[in-house]
């Protein structure tokens, strides 16, 4: 065959291939299948001296460019007025409101239809417009001032959800995004990066603005696309239109996009995105709210520097910068010495802040944070989880020095450094790691024993000498009356729980126990698969590691666990006071006749007549398979009340949605 048709035919195939991997999150070929066909495609490019204008291979960044180009927008990118409370948001909906009724009252002729909006992410990244020529991308740049921006033509090209030629071949398109950094990939970046990158917006609009595209390459950029700022031979009578338009010619348009006919609506769906931004992939910084048809935005017109058929509702800062004061060292159950750091107290999603978390002491030096005490630094703050330091404001080591330890705080015992942490190995004479090692192992989803507290358990430790879990079988009545605040009803509550939770199951206890790395998921598989305590206790590597969902690093913290003399005393201990560590029931045969066998199911929003555990319970007794994400391989996604992005995916993808909870109970109860 022909050099030249063969390399056609590649690039078409792995553009193919791109396009569902990074727009549609729906991959068609496994990695190994991709990388043979890029390798050929490589092979060819080099033996012919050919490299077609598509090709993915001009993705990875050529050479390092002399300096940025201006480029002039072919129509302006505008700026978004803001609304900062609600009050603001329906003021701005009564004056569009108001115009429409206006223009209709003096136009009976040509009547504006009643308003509809779109509701759109508002993501915290950098503005791109991409010019399109026949099809083929010929320019990028940034926002500029809005009517003059840089262009980053070599940078954009390295970011694979941005298609290189689109099926619109009729003249020139301009078309705006925005250039964004997945969490995920800052995440996995800084693992291994010389210098980490402070938080994804910086992380993109760095790489984007770095005259090297191979600096933006490797940072493993994505795009969203959200307006047709300019276009030839095409219009568009609604924002839906446009925006249908986009994902036909392979841009990737966020799957949080709902329209509304009521504006209450969008003030409801509003509060849920604020509720649930911590849960993205990328950074937010509000919504956006857009008039949906394009006849009345032409007669709602613009300001000097805002559309009036648009406006921006911010949400609270999740990031802010705060001075660094000190650092205090805390020890856990794992004997894990971690570091808290304490900061001048700042206003941050809605609420003040003065602790953050630093992880551990290899954390505070990829942040360059080693001489920092007294310095300005980013801090990021998500639902509610203790806030987290970035990395500092400035480069240089203006601070004071953060002394790691060398003994223990709590018992001053020598620490081992084990990777980036920091480690008590005192296990017996520890206070903290006693006392949580034992709130642990009484809590609610471990041997749930009620009404216990670390209150309780550091009033055990000091008055009762219980050194480990297993000494709670072992306590007395008589011992425990003699307590301060113990009256005889609370002694026997206590007692009384302690003897019930002997029969918990053995997912329960394997979870109590506190082996590292390992979540209740993970226990309750080891008990399903082994359905016998000692059966776990003598797993290999090699055995756990053929598991679903256990890695090398999670296989080797279970065999090392219970390799431990202290931990298998401690065990055996507790099975000969009474101790069950039952295995499981045997799992029920799985209902074949369903709807929903052999279906991959997704749960998302509030259902009313039950649980998502019991709804999970259920469709998995029917043969289906539950999972969290939407993906291509999704076949139904069961949708509650303010069901949002995972819904918003389904229907963009073509899956079958259920969004009447009462049909799902339906099919749920019924036998094919």
């Amino acid at each position: 065959m022909d050099p030249m048709h063969s390399m056609e035919e590649l690039v078409a195939k792995l553009n193919q291939y791109n396009y569902h991997y990074y727009t549609l999150d729906a991959p068609l070929v496994s990695d190994k299948e991709y990388d043979a066909l890029y390798d050929q495609l490589v092979s060819l490019e080099q033996e012919s001296g050919i490299v077609l204008p598509d090709s993915p291979t001009q993705r990875v960044g050529g050479e390092i460019l002399k300096g940025f180009t201006p480029h002039r927008h072919l129509a302006p990118l505008w700026s978004l007025d803001k609304a900062q409370n609600i009050e603001q948001l329906r003021s701005w909906n009564a004056r569009a409101v108001k115009l429409v009724n206006d223009y209709n009252s003096k136009n009976p002729d040509s009547l504006l239809p009643q308003l509809q909006y779109a509701l759109e992410l508002k993501f915290d990244g950098l503005t791109l417009n991409l010019t399109y020529t026949d099809g083929r991308l010929t320019q990028a740049s940034t926002r500029g001032n809005g009517t003059v921006g840089e262009g980053i033509l070599e940078q954009v090209k390295t970011i694979k959800s941005v298609p290189l030629t689109i099926p619109f071949h009729e003249g020139t398109i301009e078309v705006q995004g925005e250039g964004i950094m997945n969490l995920s990939v800052l995440a996995k970046y800084n693992e291994t990066a010389a210098e980490p990158l402070k938080n994804a917006r910086n992380a993109a609009a760095g790489a984007l603005r770095n005259l090297n595209p191979k600096v933006t390459a490797e940072r493993r950029l994505n795009a969203f696309f959200y307006n047709v700022g300019y276009a030839e031979n095409i219009t568009f009578t609604s924002h839906k239109e446009m925006m249908d338009f986009l994902r036909e010619n392979r841009f990737k348009v966020n799957p949080y996009l709902t329209y509304f006919d009521n504006f209450d609506d969008v003030m409801e769906h509003l509060a849920e995105i604020e509720q649930t931004r911590s849960e993205l992939d990328f950074l937010i910084d509000g919504a956006v709210i857009k008039i949906t048809d394009m006849r009345i935005r032409e007669i709602m017109g613009y300001t000097d520097k805002f559309p009036r058929w648009a406006v921006a509702y911010k949400f609270e800062a999740e990031e802010t910068t705060t001075v660094l004061q000190s650092v205090t060292w805390n020890v856990g159950r794992t004997g894990k010495v971690t570091p808290l750091a304490r900061v001048e107290a700042v206003e941050l999603a809605g609420v003040t802040v003065q602790n953050c978390t630093l992880n551990n002491v290899g954390d505070i030096e990829r942040k360059n944070l080693k001489f920092a005490l007294g310095s300005r630094v980013f801090i990021r703050r998500s639902n509610d989880v203790i806030p987290e330091i970035l990395g500092k404001v400035t480069e240089e080591n203006d601070g004071e020095e953060i002394i790691y330890p060398e003994t223990c705080p709590a018992c001053g015992f020598p620490l081992e450094q084990r990777g980036a942490h920091l480690f008590c190995n005192n296990k017996l004479g520890c206070k903290p790691q006693i006392v949580a090692r034992i709130t642990h192992f009484a809590s609610r989803n471990a041997m749930d024993i009620e009404t216990f507290s670390d209150k309780t358990a550091i009033q055990l430790h000091d008055e009762l000498n219980v050194r480990e879990p297993a000494d709670l079988f072992t306590l007395q009545f008589d011992d425990l009356i003699k307590l301060e605040r113990f009256g005889e009803k609370k002694a026997n509550n206590l007692l009384d729980s302690i003897e019930k939770c002997k029969t918990r199951d053995l997912a329960s206890f394997l979870y109590a126990l506190g082996i590292p790395n390992t979540g209740k998921a993970t226990t309750r598989m080891l008990a399903e698969h082994f359905r016998d305590l000692h059966k776990v206790m003598s797993a290999s590597v090699e055995e756990l590691v053929a598991l679903p969902d256990v890695g090398d690093i999670v296989a080797e913290s279970i065999v090392s666990f219970f390799a431990d003399p202290f931990t298998q005393a401690g065990i055996e201990k507790m099975l000969a006071l009474g101790v069950e560590a039952k295995a499981p029931e045997a799992p029920k045969p799985v209902s074949t006749d369903s709807y929903f066998n052999g279906k991959t199911v997704v749960l998302t929003g509030t259902l009313h007549q039950m649980t998502r555990d019991e709804a999970t319970s259920r469709l998995e007794a029917l043969g289906a398979t539950v999972t969290g994400s939407v993906s291509k391989k999704t076949d139904i996604v069961v949708a509650g009340e303010k069901a949002g992005s995972k819904l918003a995916k389904a229907q963009q993808l073509g899956i079958e949605t259920i969004e009447d909870e009462d049909e799902f109970i339906r099919l749920l109860n019924q036998q094919a």
